[in-house]
């Protein structure tokens, strides 16, 4: 990979609270190169979304975030609001989960398009409602320059979702971050809405971070794959690598509590995410882990290079064997 457009190095998010400090991410590693697809999975509460509002300043002013997070060389960590306000929208921008509550209910969807180009773009108001239009076609919005004059509750889960994906690329940000976009959505649509972020990444050459729990979907888009889990990356590599030749026990986990042709029944991953106020020492996986050992909860394990991939689990090569017998 050429020279990443989005670099975390050792990022980190917590939380201070009446009863300790909440370690929400805990030293996250991560590259984006321009036209790259990553996808960041796991469980809910595993600090997908919380690495990624974090880097883009959208957490509550007490939120401690440290480390590093630069977009094309530029630092990001240690900004003020208002210097993070031009970055926003035009060289990073987030699809977000519910395009519902995301969309200005009382605004018509072309002028909340325009209000996003005009903040960062010098555009007359003519030309920005002509992009606007464009916008909507390009996320294959039948009709655009129609729909540009609706409002939101007058479109679709699905055509919402395309109305967030048209505002995120307005300023053909280098980075875009999707939150869960396909959530709520039946098959069919989220087909249309990979699609549709498919064809950004490919036409815009744009960096995409697709965060989501569903495997399947990761499967179908991405280009590689950070697992993670309590705050920390756990697992990386490529997406057929990862699928074929997974090593840690959470990352099988996954694959195994989702349907698959052949499997006769679904193979839930026991236990709960660690509460965060206090982790667990050692591997943060070990106490759901049926394959933990004594050595698992010694120190915390960081990724090494494994196979086609990266994990970080300090019985890979005896697992690995493992899996081989079975």
């Amino acid at each position: 990979m050429s020279d990443p457009v989005l670099s975390l190095r050792d990022f980190r998010v917590s939380f201070p609270t009446l009863n300790g400090t909440v370690q929400a991410v805990r030293g996250v590693d991560l590259d984006v190169g321009q036209g790259e697809m990553v996808g960041v999975v796991g469980e809910s509460g595993s600090g997908k979304s919380v690495t990624f509002l974090g880097l883009m300043g959208l957490l509550p002013k007490t939120t401690i975030i440290e480390g590093s997070a630069k977009i094309g060389g530029d630092e990001l960590v240690g900004r003020s609001s208002k210097e993070m306000r031009p970055v926003r929208g035009q060289r990073i921008a987030m699809i977000f989960q519910d395009p519902l509550s995301a969309l200005n209910p009382v605004h018509k969807i072309g002028r909340q398009i325009v209000e996003m180009i005009r903040a960062h773009q010098d555009m007359s108001k003519g030309d920005a409602n002509k992009r606007a239009v464009e916008l909507l076609d390009i996320v294959g919005i039948p009709q655009p320059d129609q729909r540009a004059m609706q409002y939101p509750h007058e479109f679709s889960g699905g055509m919402r979702q395309r109305v967030m994906i048209a505002m995120a690329i307005a300023n053909e940000p280098d980075v875009l971050i999707a939150d869960e976009p396909t959530t709520a959505l039946d098959v069919t649509v989220q087909a249309q809405i990979l699609e549709v972020m498919q064809r950004i990444q490919h036409e815009l050459n744009t960096a995409i971070v697709l965060i989501t729990h569903d495997l399947g979907v990761v499967a179908r888009v991405v280009d590689r794959v950070q697992v993670m889990y309590a705050g920390r990356a756990v697992e990386r590599g490529t997406v057929d690598g990862l699928f074929k030749h997974s090593i840690h026990p959470y990352t099988r986990g996954l694959m195994e509590s989702i349907p698959a042709l052949g499997r006769e029944r679904l193979v839930p991953i026991p236990g709960s995410p660690p509460n965060m106020l206090q982790p667990p020492p050692g591997c943060a996986f070990a106490p759901r882990c049926a394959h933990a050992r004594p050595i698992c909860t010694a120190e915390i394990p960081e990724l090494r290079p494994f196979g086609a991939g990266e994990t970080a689990c300090v019985r890979a090569d005896e697992l690995a064997e493992e899996y081989t017998n079975v």
